[in-house]
């Protein structure tokens, strides 16, 4: 159990260490960094969401013969639309659209940009706690060091994650302690919804392939929806990409060395 714990506890470390940043640095990150950043994180989930999520998920329906696919084809798409019901339901920011563009809502900027990496956090927390949940239900195609190279690749890129919040509150006035806070309550869903994710997991261990395959549903959704269209906004849009094929690759070598 203290395993688990950790796992679900590694990702939030990283958001964290990431908003400290806020205690070390004087300015906001600079567009391309920015962009770099985001292209890697990019690249950390869809690698994730693969590796340790669908491929787990058709692995386990294997008795299924030809229709294997089915409970992970089932699973994307509901996790998907899950998504895209709160992405409408819940008033935020979108990631890399102009500000000023922005969704018009009662609630403050600085709210809005919370929320957007809130939202985006929930199916990480969700992929992180269903296959710890697998984990201890003695799945044999999800092993421990498995479960943790999914849990250190999200930790990984909720590093800038956490940055990329507490930096430009900081820079539009915010006090250190306070731009550090809300980049830290970003990430303070994750643990949240993978201990919920690992306790409903766990009544209903049949349906672990439609888990696994929600979660990376929903995570392919945030990509596509907010990290690839701000890490190729403006010029110089290679560098997002090159970063994507670098945390793409970093997150399958952890799930094929520690898998």
């Amino acid at each position: 159990m203290k395993t688990v714990v950790l796992g679900l506890l590694i990702p939030f470390i990283g958001t964290a260490a990431g908003a400290a940043c806020v205690f070390f640095l004087r300015k906001d990150l600079k567009r391309g960094v920015q962009r770099a950043l985001t292209g890697f994180a990019a690249g950390v989930m869809v690698a994730a969401s693969v590796w340790s999520l669908i491929v787990p998920a058709i692995e386990q329906s294997a008795n299924m013969e030809k229709l294997a696919f089915l409970p992970a084809f089932i699973g994307f798409w509901l996790g998907v639309l899950f998504l895209l019901l709160l992405d409408h339901i819940i008033p935020h920011l979108h990631r890399g659209v102009d500000q000023s563009e922005g969704p018009k809502s009662r609630l403050p900027r600085t709210a809005m940009m919370v929320l957007a990496v809130t939202l985006h956090n929930i199916p990480e927390g969700m992929a992180v706690g269903v296959v710890y949940a697998g984990l201890l239900s003695g799945s044999a195609n999800i092993t421990a060091g498995g479960a943790l190279a999914l849990a250190l690749g999200i930790a990984i890129q909720n590093f800038p994650e956490g940055a990329i919040i507490s930096l430009p509150l900081f820079a539009e006035g915010k006090r250190k302690p306070k731009a550090f806070a809300l980049g830290v309550l970003s990430g303070a869903v994750e643990p949240v919804f993978g201990a919920l994710t690992v306790l409903v997991a766990g009544l209903v261990v049949p349906a672990m392939p439609y888990l696994l395959s929600f979660a990376a549903g929903a995570m392919l959704y945030v990509v596509v929806e907010e990290l690839i269209p701000e890490m190729s906004a403006g010029e110089h849009s290679h560098i997002g990409v090159i970063a994507f094929a670098l945390g793409f690759s970093v997150m399958m070598a952890l799930d094929v060395a520690l898998g």
